[in-house]
């Protein structure tokens, strides 16, 4: 059975610019064509970004993907921020029939002294074989030698896609893509070099790189990725492919 990984960023579910704040129109239509995709019995995993919910709290404390705090009041600040992000992902999930549960990375993995993500997935992929669609959430996690760091949703798709043999990848934006200097949806990425000088950092508060960091990432994934809008999550789940397509 076809093993699909989607990431929901935080700026597409969230209003990055106030502080914990859904945007619940956004995760009813993410909810509703997921819900029409798991018809065909098929197996996803949802992950979603911090938006408002996390990376306000990890930009006070003052952790990133590589900067470390032993500050537990903060760090539990944003598990349980990136908790009640999950809480309404799921209540929507359910409302449109999807068997979604919560798998918390904070309880699961951690970093290595060398900056290696360790993601144990055999539970997620027994989660998968029982009909369930799991629920993951960029978290904080215990980083050996620094306290604790963030876990990127970004990085949870990569770890997790290459550990379950994903089929197909996609990463869901408030852009249409990987946009060129004239705002134009890049079709193809094959090299970091050859879109190097169009990528940014994202305009919100964002503690794990924006744009640039996320095609880092997707290409050294063995399958194609796809980076798309709310607007294109439909088809990318029906075809496997729109927006933006990382090789």
């Amino acid at each position: 059975m076809m093993v699909t990984v989607l990431k929901l960023g935080g700026s597409v579910i969230t209003d990055k610019d106030q502080p914990e704040t859904a945007d619940q129109g956004a995760i009813e239509t993410a909810a509703a064509a997921i819900g029409g995709f798991l018809q065909a019995d098929e197996q996803l995993v949802v992950v979603h970004g911090g938006g408002s919910f996390g990376h306000h709290h990890a930009a006070r404390v003052g952790v990133s993907s590589t900067d470390g705090s032993r500050d537990v009041a903060g760090l539990l600040a944003i598990h349980r921020a990136m908790g009640d992000l999950t809480d309404i992902v799921l209540d929507t999930l359910h409302d449109h029939s999807v068997d979604a549960l919560p798998v918390a990375p904070l309880s699961a993995a951690h970093r290595t002294a060398d900056d290696t993500v360790e993601f144990p997935s055999s539970h997620i992929r027994t989660m998968l074989d029982e009909g369930f669609t799991p629920v993951i959430n960029g978290d904080v996690v215990a980083h050996a030698g620094k306290g604790a760091t963030v876990l990127s949703g970004d990085t949870i798709v990569v770890s997790l896609a290459q550990s379950l043999d994903a089929d197909r990848v996609g990463l869901c934006s408030t852009v249409g893509g990987v946009l060129d200097d004239s705002g134009d949806v890049i079709a193809e990425i094959e090299a970091y070099d050859d879109v190097a000088d169009v990528l940014g950092g994202s305009e919100s508060t964002d503690v794990t790189g924006g744009m640039a960091a996320k095609v880092r990432q997707l290409l050294d994934l063995d399958v194609p990725a796809s980076v798309f809008d709310l607007g294109s999550l439909a088809a990318f789940l029906d075809t496997g492919s729109a927006g933006t397509v990382v090789r």
